[in-house]
């Protein structure tokens, strides 16, 4: 008989780190533990407080509806939860775990095998301006290729002067930057601030402003002088349907894709094929999840053959976060198989 049952996980960050919607010192997360014939599977559910659009009062009430239906099978949760994208992810992932001959090896390929790597951008927390250097610094000497700035919480100059402090160092060739703006920008003042940006050979900028002003956006995305990639804007868009139209309006450069945020694998690959039908480019980024959760998106992404670097190097952040085979290598994660798995739950 196949039975669920739902926990809550607190992680700890390691030191507090910042945002345009402040600063995070933990990260509540729920998982889903499915257990058939001596063989478990565990999903997380990882909700982001004030960011997913499933963060509502009756979430953990959801949990349990889940776990007391968990006959109905994968595809007919899924298709229940639409308006709760990270239970979604969670259904999708503990079957999938249930499934496999071990509970953490959801996508065998050549990254679990250790033999292939996934490029990863390394990120930069918002700070003051000596602890934003620091990151950098770090960032550079662990041989990452590809930086994300989260940007719009300090004084704009400081930011500018933190990217010039990086151009004299190494030019667009050497390393990429991304910038993140998680809609920090007011819509009237955007395309100044993006045109300031641009002296410094951006790759690209995340959601300059806030989501839900789409002929804001728009025009941005026509008028811009670095390309412009779609993040909340994607939350809370269901259907495929409603995807396509969205992404012919703003007609977006990039759009960037949370399982957690979006409805798990299969509303993600909802995403990847709007886009790539009009041309639009992606990559798949966690969402401060647990190393369960980090784990079967980075495998999931792997299969994906996508080259550009995507976003998946959150797995150091917290204190108590699980012992996992995965491990940061010269801007790459490596999936390290002489590593073994710790999950107490």
């Amino acid at each position: 008989m196949l039975t669920a049952n739902y926990k809550k996980y607190v992680l700890n960050f390691k030191r507090p780190s910042g945002t345009s919607r402040g600063v995070l010192t933990e990260k509540e997360t729920w998982f889903i533990i499915l257990e058939h014939d001596g063989k478990r599977g565990i999903g997380e559910c990882g909700i982001l407080r004030t960011l997913s659009i499933d963060d509502r009062p009756d979430y953990k009430e959801k949990l349990r509806w889940v776990c007391q239906n968990i006959h109905l099978g994968e595809e007919q949760l899924w298709n229940e939860l639409t308006e709760f994208p990270s239970i979604q992810f969670g259904v999708e992932m503990a079957f999938r775990s249930l499934n496999s001959q071990s509970p953490f090896l959801l996508f065998p390929s050549d990254f679990t095998s250790g033999t292939k790597n996934i490029p990863i951008n390394g990120l930069v927390w918002m700070g003051d301006e000596p602890f934003m250097k620091q990151q950098i610094k770090e960032k550079l000497a662990q041989g990452f290729n590809c930086i994300k700035l989260k940007i719009g919480a300090i004084d704009f100059q400081k930011e500018l002067d933190l990217l010039a402090f990086m151009r004299a160092n190494f030019d667009a060739k050497t390393i990429e930057i991304r910038v993140d703006a998680n809609g920090a920008f007011i819509a009237n003042e955007a395309l100044i601030k993006l045109n300031q940006l641009s002296e410094f050979e951006i790759h690209s900028i995340e959601q300059p402003i806030q989501k839900n002003q789409t002929d804001s956006m728009t025009e941005l995305c026509l008028n811009t002088p670095i390309p412009i990639a779609l993040d909340e804007e994607l939350i809370g868009v269901f259907g495929t349907e409603n995807k396509r139209i969205l992404l012919e309006k703003i007609k977006p450069h990039y759009v960037i894709l949370k399982p957690s945020l979006v409805g798990g694998f299969r509303g993600t690959q909802e995403w990847i094929t709007a886009a790539e039908a009009l041309g639009i480019g992606w990559w798949v980024t966690s969402a401060l999840e647990s190393n369960v959760g980090l784990n079967a998106i980075a495998q999931w992404t792997f299969m994906q053959h996508n080259p550009m670097p995507q976003g998946l190097g959150t797995g150091g952040l917290y204190t108590n976060n699980f012992d996992a085979p995965l491990e940061v290598i010269n801007g790459t994660l490596h999936y390290n198989k002489n590593m073994a798995w710790h999950v107490d739950l």
